[in-house]
Order: C-alpha cells, then sequence, then structure tokens
C-alpha cells in the first residue's frame, strides 16, 4: 500500500470531541478532506462553517459537512465520536448501554455509504463498542478499531517526559489494556532514550522509584475524570491523538500505536478488544504479537480482557 491520495476523513458527531477531531485534522493537514455529519442540522452545520472561516490558515485541507448521509461517501476513514457523553463521576463502562445503542443503529447507515472505508471507534467505552461494531458488521478486526490508548499512552508520556526533565517524544512507553479503570503501563519494557525507566538519572533527576511509578500510572488512570470534573469533557488531547491515527492510515505509515482491536489468539485472548501495541497503516491496525509481557504484566492483561468481557456479554 502507499499513501491514499486525494484523502478523504468522515467524523461523525459534531460534539466537542467530534469538532475537535475535525480541528486537529484540518490544522494538522491529516487529510485532504474532512467532512462532519452529525443528526443535528443547525450544530453541525455552525461547527462546518465556523471551521471553514480559518480554513485560510490551515493549508490545503478543505472542511465539508451536514445531517445528510451523503457527506460520508467516499470516505477513506471515518472516525466515530457520537453517543452520549461521559459525565463527572462517570465511568466509561456506565455508558455502555446507552452508547451501544446509538452505533448498532448508525453502522449499517455508514457502511452503506462508506463500504471500504477503515472505521476509528473513539466513542465511550471505545472497547466494548468495537467488539459490538466488529460483531454486527462482519468487517474484519483490522478495519473496525478503536482509538483505545493512544491518548492515555500521550498522558504518560508527558507525565514521565516532565519528571525526566526530557522531550515526551524521548519516552518509550505504553498504557495497555482497557481505555479505563483497568489500563496498565507496560513498565517491564519502558525506557527513556536506550535507559531503562529505573535506571534513568541525570543531575538534577534522581531514579524513580517502583512506588513514584504506581502513582504516575493512577494520575494516568484517572486523568480524564479531572479533566471531565473541570471542564465537562475531554477534547482537545483526544482530537489531536484521532487525527494522528488517522495520519498513520491514510498515509501508510506502519506506525506502531496502542489502539483497540478486538484480539484473536493473542497470548491466549480472543473475542475482546484490548489495547496493545499495533501496526497501523492504510490496510488498518494489525497487533504486534510479539510484543513481551511480565508475568504480573500478563495477569493484568487478562483481568482487563475478562472485565470488558463482562460488560460486552451484558449488551449483546
Amino acid at each position: 500500500m502507499t499513501a491514499i491520495e486525494n484523502s478523504k476523513l468522515t467524523v461523525v458527531g459534531a460534539g466537542s470531541v467530534g469538532s475537535s477531531v475535525a480541528y486537529a485534522a484540518l490544522i494538522r493537514g491529516s487529510a485532504r478532506h474532512v467532512a462532519l455529519y452529525d443528526i443535528s442540522t443547525a450544530k453541525v452545520e455552525a461547527e462546518v462553517l465556523d471551521l471553514a472561516h480559518g480554513t485560510q490558515f490551515t493549508g490545503s485541507s478543505d472542511i465539508i459537512g451536514g445531517s445528510d448521509l451523503s457527506v460520508v461517501e467516499g470516505s477513506h476513514v471515518v472516525v466515530i465520536t457520537a453517543g452520549a457523553k461521559q459525565n463527572p463521576g462517570q465511568s466509561r463502562i456506565e455508558l455502555a448501554g446507552v452508547n451501544a445503542g446509538i452505533l448498532k443503529s448508525m453502522m449499517p447507515q455508514l457502511l452503506e455509504v462508506a463500504p471500504n472505508a477503515i472505521y476509528v471507534i473513539v466513542t465511550n467505552p471505545c472497547d466494548v463498542l468495537t467488539v459490538l461494531a466488529h460483531e454486527s458488521t462482519g468487517l474484519p478486526p483490522e478495519r473496525i478499531f478503536a482509538s483505545g490508548t493512544v491518548l492515555d499512552t500521550s498522558r504518560l508520556r508527558w507525565k514521565l517526559a516532565q519528571r525526566a526533565g526530557v522531550s515526551s517524544s524521548s519516552v518509550h512507553a505504553y498504557i495497555v489494556g482497557e481505555h479505563g479503570d483497568t489500563e496498565f503501563p507496560l513498565w517491564s519494557t519502558a525506557s527513556i532514550g536506550t535507559v531503562p525507566i529505573l535506571d534513568w538519572q541525570t543531575e538534577n533527576h534522581p531514579r524513580m522509584t517502583v512506588p513514584e511509578l504506581d502513582e504516575i500510572a493512577v494520575d494516568v488512570r484517572d486523568a480524564a475524570y479531572k479533566v471531565i470534573q473541570g471542564k465537562g469533557a475531554t477534547n482537545y488531547a483526544i482530537g489531536l491523538s484521532s487525527a494522528r491515527i488517522v495520519e498513520a492510515i491514510l498515509h501508510d505509515e506502519h506506525a506502531v500505536m496502542p489502539v483497540s482491536t478486538v484480539l484473536s489468539g493473542y497470548h491466549g485472548i480472543d473475542g475482546v478488544a484490548l489495547s496493545v501495541p499495533s501496526i497501523v497503516s492504510a490496510r488498518g491496525a494489525f497487533p504486534v504479537s510479539e510484543t513481551p509481557y511480565s508475568e504480573r504484566e500478563l495477569e493484568l492483561l487478562r483481568h482487563s480482557a475478562e472485565s470488558l468481557r463482562d460488560v460486552a456479554e451484558s449488551l449483546r
């Protein structure tokens, strides 16, 4: 595969997250054409107009949108953000019932107008919704996956970079598992540059301790709750991370990212969508089965899988 020319991204849902995805994609030049779709005509037309007014400053990308499904036609990537938003104190899993119903009714319509697209689910709980969407559409797992812990991984790298006194691009660490309460970092392979995470030290930055890393992991896990408590939604960072996933697809990058696909035979896990390091390209997302885990990390991954399996089963 090669980079997709004249590429088109459609964002489904013109709320704070969807509009942020479209905005990020425009200013980053993620796709040649960006479309925004929502059933609320007034809302989506206002968002598109606001975005279009700034296209003088965003390079060659253009923006269209509306409440007619025809705006989705010809999409190479469809990012789904539509659904009820997460309220303060509400877990992602508690959103499952409402958003599962929305997604089940929406997917057949989207597939009818964009049958060849790759679908990226951002709506929470994204892991559970990915399993249900995969089952209901029959799409291969590489073509329908969730944004997963790409954002959580960015949060982790930012915090570690601050602590270590380096740029976040020099931090090599992943959050895996559920995009939610059972997620965890892969500390066993985490490093700064080529230095294992617990060995890193400089004159002004002493070595980190295991309890300190545990505290950082909790902060990352609960970061969304803190943002939602203060401003009602997380939108900017998820917009940027979603745009980055879109670029990996449309530019056929073969980038390794912790997106959430329905796993099959992955360290003994089947039929559950979990975020693990995956190769993302124009073909979709493919988990890296050679990813090493410590015994404890495998226990945590399987615990995350079982937690999500129970939720998905309750919604079938």
